[in-house]
C-alpha cells in the first residue's frame, strides 16, 4: 500500500467544540455510500478548521476515504469537494500515486469482498469498537495491472456503480417528497387548517386527535431464532443498514448470522438501536433475521405503517432515542422507559388510513428498489474479483457491456433523476397533496417505472 500511495493517514484525533456556523468536520457517521451526508455533520470554528488543515486532516479531490472505525470498510468512496471540510480519525485518507495506481482502481480493489474480509480480519483491532490499524494497513500488499488495463476495469465497474447511484438519488428524491407530505399533514397541519384546534401539552392539535406514546401504535417484537434454524433467511446486520435512508441496498447470507438473532417480517420497521445517532431507520423488503442490536417494530394496524415509519425517521425521534439511550462507550437505545414512551400525536384512524393510501405506493417503490440495486451489486461483486485477478480479459470486453448498461439502464434513469430535481421546488411548495400525487411529475415517475420494467425484462431475455 505505502509504495503505491503518496499518503496513508487518518483525520484528527482531537475533536474541537461544535459551532452553529462554521466549517464541516465529518466523522464516519457522516459517510454515505458515495459521498458525505451533511444533514447531521458538525461544524467547527474557522480557527480550529485552519489548525486541522495545517495538520493534514483535510481531504483533497480524488483522495480515497475509508470508514476506519466502528464498521471498517463499510463505506469507501472517492472524495470530490463540495464544501471545505476536515475529518475526524474515524475516517482514513488514502492518496494514490496516479503514476502507479489510479484512485478508482484502488477503491474497487479494496471493495473486493475477499480483500475486504482479509483486511477486516488481519488489520483491525478492538472488540467493542473495531478499527483499522493504519501502521499495519500501510504494509497491505496489492496486485495491480498497468494503467491502461486499470482504466478498462474501472470503465466496466463504474458504469454499474453509476446505475446504483442514480437509483439511490431517485430514492432520496422520493423520500424528500414523503417528508414534505408528512410535514404538511402532521407538523404544520396544513391539510387540516380549516379544522378547530385543541390545546395540549404537545401544542395545538386538530379536534378529535389525541396524545399518547409510541408504544400505543407500535409493538416491539423479539422473536429469537438460532443460527442453525434460519433456513436460508437473509441476514441484515446493523452495519449494512444505511444511514438516513428508508430503503436497504443489501442483505447477507444467513451463513454469517451467528448469535443474538431475531426475526423480522416484510414491512416491519427496523431501527438500529446500537449507537442510534447513526440514524438507521428502514422498512424491510422481505422476511429475514437481524441481531438484537436492532429494534423490530410492527404497527398494531396495517394502516398505521406509513405514519409510523415517517415518524420514526424524524430527526427529533432519533434525538429522543439518543437522549434516553443507556451506556457511554457503546450507547444503546432502549424501548421501555425510552423510545417506546416518547410522546406523540395520534391522529384518528380515518386520517391514518387516508395518509397510508396516499403515500404507501411511494414507500413501496423505495422498499422494492432493493431488488434491482441488489442484482446490480451482485453483478459488480461477481465481476470485481474476476477483473482484478485477470480471470476476465478486459481487452476482450472493451465497451460492449458499458454500452448495454448505459443504453438500457443509465440513460432513462438519468432522465428521471433530472426531472425530479427540476421539480424539487414544486414538490416542496405544493400545498395540496392530492393534487401533488396526481401531478405530472408523479405521473411521469409511475409511467417511467412501468416502461423501465418492461424494457429491462426484454433486455434480460
Amino acid at each position: 500500500m505505502i509504495d503505491l500511495c503518496e499518503l496513508v493517514t487518518d483525520g484528527s484525533h482531537h475533536s474541537p467544540p461544535s459551532q452553529v456556523e462554521g466549517y464541516y468536520m465529518a466523522s464516519v457517521k457522516d459517510m454515505g455510500a458515495y459521498k458525505f451526508i451533511y444533514s447531521d455533520c458538525r461544524k467547527i470554528s474557522e480557527e480550529d478548521y485552519d489548525k486541522l488543515v495545517k495538520s493534514g486532516c483535510s481531504p483533497k479531490n480524488e483522495d480515497i476515504l475509508i470508514a476506519k472505525d466502528g464498521s471498517p470498510l463499510s463505506n469507501i468512496f472517492i472524495y470530490q469537494e463540495e464544501y471545505p471540510m476536515v475529518l475526524l480519525s474515524s475516517i482514513a485518507i488514502i492518496r494514490a500515486n496516479k503514476n502507479k495506481i489510479l484512485p478508482e482502481f484502488l477503491k474497487y480493489y479494496l471493495e473486493n469482498p475477499s480483500i475486504k474480509k482479509y483486511i477486516q480480519t488481519t488489520y483491525t483491532s478492538g472488540s467493542v469498537i473495531p478499527r483499522i490499524i493504519l501502521k499495519d494497513f500501510k504494509k497491505f500488499p496489492i496486485n495491480y495491472p498497468d494503467i491502461a488495463n486499470q482504466k478498462k476495469i474501472i470503465g466496466v465497474l463504474k458504469s454499474i456503480d453509476e446505475k446504483i447511484a442514480i437509483n439511490e438519488e431517485i430514492n432520496k428524491n422520493l423520500e424528500q417528497l414523503l417528508h414534505t407530505i408528512f410535514n404538511y399533514w402532521f407538523i404544520s397541519f396544513g391539510k387540516f387548517e380549516n379544522s378547530n384546534f385543541t390545546k395540549t401539552f404537545l401544542g395545538d392539535i386538530p379536534e378529535g386527535w389525541n396524545c399518547g406514546v409510541l408504544r400505543d401504535l407500535l409493538i416491539l417484537t423479539k422473536n429469537p431464532i438460532k443460527s442453525n434454524e434460519t433456513n436460508g433467511l437473509p441476514y441484515l446486520p446493523i452495519d449494512i443498514i444505511p444511514m438516513n435512508s428508508l430503503g436497504i441496498s443489501e442483505l447477507k447470507s444467513d451463513d454469517e448470522a451467528n448469535s443474538s438473532l431475531i426475526t423480522f417480517d416484510k414491512n416491519d420497521i427496523l431501527i438500529g438501536a446500537m449507537r442510534v445517532y447513526f440514524h438507521r431507520v428502514v422498512i424491510s423488503p422481505c422476511s429475514g433475521v437481524t441481531r438484537s442490536t436492532c429494534f423490530v417494530l410492527k404497527p398494531k394496524k396495517e394502516e398505521y405503517l406509513s405514519y409510523l415509519l415517517l415518524l420514526c425517521n424524524l430527526d427529533q425521534t432519533i434525538q429522543y432515542a439518543q437522549n434516553t439511550s443507556k451506556g457511554t462507550t457503546m450507547p444503546y437505545a432502549v424501548w421501555d422507559n425510552g423510545l417506546g414512551d416518547m410522546d406523540i400525536i395520534i391522529p384518528p384512524e380515518n386520517v391514518l388510513k387516508e395518509f397510508h393510501e396516499l403515500v404507501f405506493p411511494i414507500i413501496e417503490k423505495i422498499r422494492d428498489s432493493y431488488n434491482e440495486i441488489n442484482k446490480l451489486q451482485k453483478l459488480r461483486d461477481t465481476l470485481l474479483p474476476k477483473l482484478m485477478s485477470g480471470e476476465i480479459d478486459v481487452s476482450q470486453i472493451n465497451c460492449d457491456l458499458k454500452i448495454i448498461i448505459i443504453k438500457f439502464i443509465l440513460n432513462p434513469l438519468k432522465y428521471l433523476w433530472r426531472y425530479l430535481n427540476e421539480n424539487k421546488d414544486y414538490i416542496q411548495n405544493t400545498k395540496s397533496n392530492e393534487t401533488l400525487l396526481k401531478s405530472r411529475p408523479i405521473y411521469k415517475i409511475n409511467k417511467f417505472f412501468t416502461k423501465f420494467t418492461s424494457r429491462y425484462r426484454n433486455y434480460r431475455q
